[in-house]
């Protein structure tokens, strides 16, 4: 599939882009050459083949669940300029 240059405008006004004129051109060639690839990608037969997660048959190594930081409430209260009922007061902002 080929992108000519008033194409690349088009995408790149629908995508509120700053491309400049020198550089459309080279836009246009290397967006149909992605859009080649992935008509190239689809025309392969995908009959029989599984879907899979990874490319790799691994199994991810899990770590412990355990609490490593702990409730620290009242330090962070402590260091609000005023807090009141376990809230932080802050200024009025809207009249």
């Amino acid at each position: 599939m080929s992108i000519d240059i008033d194409e690349v405008k088009k995408i790149a006004k629908l995508a509120c882009l700053n491309v400049d004129e020198a550089d459309i051109q080279s836009y246009a060639t290397n967006l149909s050459n992605i859009l080649d690839l992935v008509a190239q990608m689809n025309a392969v037969d995908t009959t029989g083949v599984t879907p899979m997660s990874h490319p790799f048959d691994v199994v991810q190594r899990l770590r412990e669940d355990v609490v490593t930081d702990f409730n620290r409430r009242e330090d962070f209260m402590a260091l609000a300029p005023e807090t009141e009922d376990g809230l932080y007061l802050v200024p009025k902002v809207l009249e």
